[in-house]
């Protein structure tokens, strides 16, 4: 555990010159706050104050004051921060009122409340794990991000089709001196598509672990000349980008409540029930677990991405599937959530919708059928029904689910509401290339 004087001898050691305190907006784009090291003692304070109006899904400007409260088990030294002088730390923060109440529109805090109700049904630990996606573009003579790929790889190829792999590399080696333990990275399906996997942890620390992943990703991509992006899907007729989210729940002592020895395919009734609730609410969880015009372009059958709400213990053309491994390493794969989520919300909804199923014994049967290559008669018969297929399908189920408006709060609900409506008019208006080249000629 880290304390405020083990942070205090840290500066000192490594010769800290500049403190980021980092915080997550509505949107799940990371913010900061840095300060010299020599305020050391005010940040630990919990006395570090910003303007709250300036951040998408915080408050007006008549209540702008928020304070920043950092979580000191958070405390990292940034490797890839170059000065002159000294190195850069950071700190991941809460965000508290003025009174010190926790702010509600804070994403970390609304994780938390998930966590805490979790634990008052005697669940210990919801273990996360993700498989985030990304693909590295060239630059221009502006360093502008431009859609050219830097190798024409495959899945698991090596050099010198994979120009890449001394970049993925690099983040893989700069994520380890940070603490990350390094389960696999490979070279995806897509040109210039890659995979790094991490280690699973706590459902909280997954959360800030992916936050400062893609920071990494991003950072030593830039310094290799390279643009890194999760974007879900930035090259028509290409296998988009995703982020696998692999979960498991521990009771008091520790054990993986999903495991069964008993059980017909040692799945236990928590984990259906877990799955279920999942399912149950999936379409509602969509503009979390995919909240951009263009996740719903990565959702479509041909691509490998589930677009279909239902789950099997191998096939993949599901939203669910249950890796074959079994034991302390039983976990419910959910394949549809992409890396453009705020991770702290869209983990919040999944564990809340897992939580009902199991309160409400839900248990959804398993489809083994390949759906991609059934018609959608045979699929409605098998009571499997479609993801949305438009930020506006998703909007509209948020909406209609008070069950997901409560997970968030009614101050996130209002804020995305807004934030989503005037994102998808503002894509409802643009008129393309497609539509140009479809139409100018035709009428």
């Amino acid at each position: 555990m880290i304390t405020r004087e083990a942070i205090i001898e840290s500066i000192q050691t490594h010769d800290v010159k500049y403190i980021r305190l980092m915080f997550t907006d509505m949107l799940g784009i990371i913010k900061s706050v840095e300060v010299p090291s020599n305020k050391i003692d005010k940040v630990l304070n919990n006395e570090q104050m910003f303007d709250g109006s300036s951040i998408e899904g915080f408050v007006r400007i008549q209540e702008a004051d928020m304070f920043l409260y950092p979580d000191l088990s958070t405390w990292l030294i940034l490797p890839w921060e170059k000065l002159k002088e000294g190195t850069v730390a950071r700190l991941i923060c809460d965000i508290h009122r003025p009174d010190g109440s926790s702010f509600e529109g804070d994403p970390r805090a609304v994780l938390k409340k998930a966590l805490k109700y979790m634990s008052k049904l005697g669940f210990s630990k919801f273990n996360v794990g993700v498989e985030p996606e990304f693909f590295l573009f060239k630059l221009d003579s502006d360093n502008q991000p431009i859609i050219k790929f830097t190798d024409e790889g495959g899945y698991f190829d090596l050099a010198p089709l994979d120009a890449s792999v001394d970049v993925r590399r690099d983040i893989t080696l700069e994520l380890q001196k940070l603490g990350f333990t390094i389960e696999a990275s490979h070279h995806e399906v897509a040109k210039s598509q890659h995979e790094i996997n991490f280690q699973f942890d706590n459902a909280l620390e997954a959360c800030d672990n992916i936050q400062t992943f893609k920071l990494v990703v991003k950072n030593i991509a830039r310094r290799h000349g390279f643009h890194a992006t999760f974007m879900p899907k930035p090259v028509l007729g290409i296998n988009g980008s995703g982020m696998h989210t692999n979960t498991s729940l521990a009771d008091e002592t520790g054990k993986n409540v999903f495991f069964d020895q008993g059980a017909k395919n040692k799945l236990s009734q928590i984990a259906h029930g877990f799955i279920s609730g999942v399912l149950h609410h999936a379409k509602a969880m969509c503009l979390l677990t995919n909240p951009t015009v263009n996740s719903y372009k990565r959702l479509v059958p041909g691509y490998e991405a589930p677009c279909y709400i239902s789950w099997s213990e191998q096939n993949r053309s599901t939203m669910i599937r249950i890796p074959a491994s079994r034991g302390a390493a039983t976990r419910v794969e959910i394949r549809s959530v992409d890396a453009t989520a705020n991770p702290y919300l869209a983990v919040a909804a999944i564990l809340m919708a897992g939580l009902y199923g199991i309160e409400n014994k839900l248990d959804i049967k398993p489809v083994e059928k390949n759906l991609f290559e059934i018609p959608r008669s045979e699929r409605k018969a098998l009571g499997v029904e479609n993801l949305p297929s438009s930020l506006k399908h998703a909007l509209d189920m948020f909406e209609a689910s008070d069950f997901i408006q409560k997970v968030v709060g009614k101050h996130l609900t209002e804020k995305l509401i807004i934030a989503k409506s005037k994102e998808w008019d503002n894509y409802r208006l643009y008129v393309s290339d497609w539509e140009i080249k479809r139409y100018i000629d035709q009428y």
